[in-house]
C-alpha cells in the first residue's frame, strides 16, 4: 500500500489548460498506480482546458463547484459529485463559468510506453 499526504502532493502543468493548479495525488512513483494516475485540479473562474482530444480516456469527478464539459456542440453542466468519462479522440473543452473555483478529481491512464 502507498499512502500519499495531500499536503505532499506535487504541482504538474496540464497541456493546453489556463486559470488551473494541478496536483498529482497518486501516480508516476514507486509502490504506486500501476495503470493510471489521480489528478486533482482547482479551476479559477474562468479557467479550462481544450478545445482538444487525448489517445486514451480520462474521467472527471466534480468535487465542488460547477464544471461546464463541451463536447460536438452540446454543453453538460457537471456539479459536485458528478461525473463523466471522455473516450478517446473525443474533442472537449470544459470552462468554469461561475465565480467560485472548481476542485475536480481527474484519473487518467498512464501513456503508453514507447518500445525502443
Amino acid at each position: 500500500m502507498l499512502v500519499k499526504r495531500f499536503q505532499d502532493a506535487k504541482p504538474y502543468d496540464a497541456p493546453n489548460h489556463h486559470g488551473v493548479v494541478g496536483l498529482r495525488l497518486q501516480g508516476f512513483e514507486d509502490g504506486g498506480p500501476l495503470n493510471q494516475w489521480l489528478g486533482y485540479s482547482q479551476f479559477l473562474p474562468g479557467g479550462g482546458a481544450g478545445p482538444d482530444s487525448t489517445p486514451f480516456e480520462k474521467v472527471y469527478l466534480v468535487l465542488e463547484g460547477q464544471m461546464t464539459v463541451i463536447m460536438d456542440g452540446r454543453e453538460i453542466v457537471l456539479g459536485a459529485l458528478d461525473s463523466c468519462t471522455i473516450a478517446p479522440g473525443e474533442v472537449r473543452e470544459i470552462v468554469n463559468r461561475t465565480n467560485d473555483v472548481c476542485k475536480m478529481v481527474v484519473v487518467i491512464p498512464y501513456p503508453p510506453k514507447v518500445s525502443q
